[in-house]
């Protein structure tokens, strides 16, 4: 209103053209002119009084007036009285009934305790998990997955999970460090893709069972844990690791493959470095993660994702110094392809006595050179105990010393009709073994790139919940303990040996079946499937077995 008459006296009084007036004042022209032949035609004073259009009655707040006045005297609160209206058919919001309070002059009740109040019927308090609430009583619980036992009873026998006690890693009274871990290795032992959907498990009283717990701890905990952790942590785990690997055997050490991973991220984080995605093809935001593999069982003995650019070529050399503090030797054979590292690093590996197998990068001058040699240089060799097409490539071994950041001799073997459009540059420091055997040891190299496929597909490494790499550390530390779990149950599966953790979760891990809970032992009996037979040949079954976590009773796994 004040606007509108300082604009009209502008315009009338002071004689300031309309385009000035308007501008001056926020109005369009038209709107203005509008203005103006109004006043025109009611320059009475009224025409700057404010008006309030709509109704100046409630009528649901009039007509319940003196009842919410009746009862707020007899010292009910807003909600209070608005669950005794609805109780007399009178739907009105606390809101509504403490503008009728306000208007009428009552103040805020203080605050009441509980005895205080009227006695309504309330939600019941959610659950929460605390470890001193666990109970053994006797009963019977369904659950979807009662095949997660089987991996547990191999983890309980590789005393991986001891390690966070023994290393002191975060815990409390409620939830200890030993069922913190395990907590949040359910989740990637059962392929869920987010920490948050640990919630779809809150009614299924055998998850929380299985890790020694009365409930599972609700996603936040799970979901900030990681935050606790430094890399530090994790690499004292990884060294408490390798060694549980070494003594249960379930690694031998004679080979070992290396390779990167670009875990791509898509938050809107702009301090995350861009690398270079194969499976996307691209470069992008990503976490770099580095990876050792033992070649015979396939089993991951390492990683590192607190990575930067410019530390990549250096962390096979922080990898054979952590492996040499472990096991008190160098590795013996490191099997990795051509940009993981530089050839002046491939000269100190030498140094140290450690054979190493990788590509030759190809170069102009290199190319060049493989196209002028002469047919009558290549001979046909044949690939032993290889199930491919092409069993007979045509090969070239000999000694160069043109790699100039070498610095020395060093064996190279070209291979050519393996499928590839171009040849295939093998170099390595292994002057004894044979071509057939080399060319073979580096075609197993895949087998790392396929296990970390595998992760992606089952153990959801791609799905990173934060843009901080000590968090994805030790998120894939996780996976590394879920991979082994998976493997070492996948040797004892017959005609399963070589299958992913997707194949076995989906055939003999996602199980239903029951819990029995007696005074002598627990029994978990599976539900009936088409691969119940492979597990009886396993001796996985029907054996008392204990689980550190579970104390004061033995277990047992059965089928229906």
């Amino acid at each position: 209103m004040q606007r509108k008459y300082e604009a009209l006296r502008a315009y009338f009084v002071d004689q300031h053209p309309t385009r000035e007036v308007s501008e001056a004042f926020g109005y369009t022209e038209g709107a203005f002119r509008v203005l103006c032949h109004s006043f025109r035609r009611d320059p009475d004073k009224k025409f700057f009084l404010e008006t309030r259009p709509g109704p100046k009655f409630s009528p649901k707040k009039d007509q319940a007036r003196d009842r919410v006045i009746a009862l707020r005297k007899q010292n009910y609160s807003t909600e209070d009285i608005s669950r005794l209206l609805r109780d007399e058919g009178i739907s009105l919001s606390a809101v509504s009934i403490w503008a009728i309070l306000s208007e009428e002059g009552f103040e805020k009740l203080p605050k009441r305790p509980d005895e205080a109040r009227p006695q309504w019927a309330r939600p019941d308090q959610a659950p929460y998990a605390d470890v001193r609430q666990f109970s053994l009583a006797p009963r019977v619980m369904d659950t979807r997955i009662a095949g997660v036992f089987l991996l547990f009873k191999l983890l309980a026998e590789t005393k991986i999970c001891d390690i966070p006690e023994d290393l002191k890693w975060y815990g409390s009274k409620m939830i200890p460090a030993q069922n913190a871990f395990l907590s949040s290795l359910l989740l990637k032992l059962i392929g869920k893709r987010r920490k948050s959907h640990i919630m779809d498990l809150q009614c299924d009283e055998g998850a929380p069972f299985s890790i020694g717990m009365n409930e599972l701890p609700k996603r936040t905990y799970v979901a900030e844990y990681s935050e606790r952790m430094t890399h530090q942590k994790n690499l004292e785990f990884m060294q408490r690791w390798l060694k549980c690997l070494r003594d249960t055997d379930l690694i031998s050490g004679k080979s070992l493959n290396l390779d990167f991973q670009s875990l791509p991220y898509f938050g809107e984080e702009d301090v995350v470095e861009k690398h270079y995605v194969s499976m996307r093809s691209r470069r992008q935001k990503a976490i770099l993660v580095f990876f050792a593999q033992d070649a015979d069982s396939r089993i991951f003995c390492y990683s590192n994702a607190d990575l930067r650019k410019g530390e990549e070529s250096d962390e096979v050399l922080k990898f054979i110094a952590f492996w040499k503090k472990q096991t008190g030797h160098y590795p013996a054979h490191l099997v990795f392809d051509s940009k993981l590292t530089t050839y002046a690093n491939l000269k100190k590996i030498a140094a140290m006595g450690i054979t190493f197998v990788t590509l030759q990068r190809r170069s102009p001058g290199l190319t060049k050179d493989m196209a002028n040699i002469a047919q009558s240089a290549w001979r046909e060799i044949t690939l032993k105990k290889v199930e491919r097409k092409f069993r007979n490539p045509k090969v070239i071994d000999k000694m160069i010393t043109t790699i100039k950041d070498y610095g020395g001799p060093i064996r190279q073997v070209i291979v050519k009709d393996l499928g590839h459009e171009t040849p295939t540059v093998i170099i390595t420091n292994d002057e004894k073994t044979s071509i057939p055997d080399l060319i073979t040891r580096y075609a197993l190299r895949m087998l790392i790139e396929n296990s970390i496929s595998n992760g992606v597909r089952f153990f959801h490494t791609t799905a990173l919940s934060s843009a901080v790499a000590i968090r994805v550390d030790f998120d894939v530390v996780l996976t590394l303990v879920g991979q082994a779990l998976y493997r070492k149950l996948a040797g004892k599966l017959r005609g399963y040996e070589d299958c992913g953790a997707d194949a076995i979760f989906r055939k003999f891990i996602d199980t239903p079946g029951k819990i029995h809970v007696d005074t002598k032992e627990i029994e978990v009996r599976l539900n009936k499937r088409a691969t119940n037979p492979i597990l009886l040949q396993s001796e996985l079954l029907n054996t008392p077995f204990e689980l550190p976590w579970i104390p004061d009773k033995q277990l047992r796994i059965t089928v229906r």
